[in-house]
C-alpha cells in the first residue's frame, strides 16, 4: 500500500472507528462485547467493523509487550551504523537474523541504520558490539548511546494531528 493509499484509508474512517482504535490501542484484548459498549454497538457490528479495520491494514496485528528487564536485558542502546553501500543486502539479512537486534531502521543522514540493541549486561553488550557487530558484512563503523531510561514509548497513533 502506497502512502497515498494509506492517508485515503485513513481519511475514510469515520467516528466509530476512530473510537474503535482509541480503544483497542488502551487494551488490544478487550473483548468485542466490551468495546461495543465503549463505542455505542451490539458485539457483532462491532467484531465486522474490526475485522474490516484488520482487512483494510489499519489494524496490523495483535502483539504482547514483554519488559526486557525481567527477562535479565538490562542494557538497551541504540546503535547507529554506516555500511559499505554494496553490502546492504547482506548487512540487512544478518540484521533481520540477529537475536539481539529489536529493531533496525535504515535513515538519512551521517548514519545508514539505527539499530536497537539489547543485552544482558554491559560485558556482554560489549562483546555483542567487538565480537560480533563489527563484524557483519559492509560495516565501516557505528556509533552508540546506551539507553538510560524510557521516556516514551508506543505513543499513540490515533492521537496524532
Amino acid at each position: 500500500m502506497t502512502n497515498l493509499e494509506n492517508k485515503r484509508t485513513l481519511k475514510a474512517l469515520d467516528a466509530t472507528d476512530k473510537k474503535i482504535l482509541q480503544c483497542l490501542e488502551q487494551d488490544g484484548r478487550m473483548s468485542f462485547a466490551t468495546l461495543g459498549e465503549h463505542i455505542g454497538l451490539s458485539k457483532t457490528p462491532c467484531w465486522n467493523r474490526v475485522n474490516e479495520l484488520a482487512k483494510q491494514g489499519v489494524i496490523a496485528g495483535y502483539n504482547t509487550r514483554i519488559d526486557p528487564t525481567k527477562l535479565g536485558l538490562t542494557i538497551k542502546a541504540l546503535v547507529h551504523v554506516v555500511v559499505d553501500f554494496s553490502y546492504y543486502q547482506a548487512f540487512e539479512a544478518a540484521i533481520i537474523a540477529h537475536p539481539n537486534v529489536r529493531s533496525c531502521q535504515a535513515v538519512t543522514g551521517e548514519y545508514d541504520y539505527v539499530l536497537e540493541i539489547l543485552a544482558t549486561d554491559i560485558q556482554a553488550f560489549d562483546h555483542l558490539l567487538r565480537e560480533n557487530l563489527s563484524q557483519l558484512p559492509g560495516v565501516e563503523r557505528f556509533n552508540t548511546a546506551i539507553s538510560t531510561r524510557m521516556v516514551k514509548s508506543d505513543g499513540p497513533f490515533t492521537l496524532m494531528r
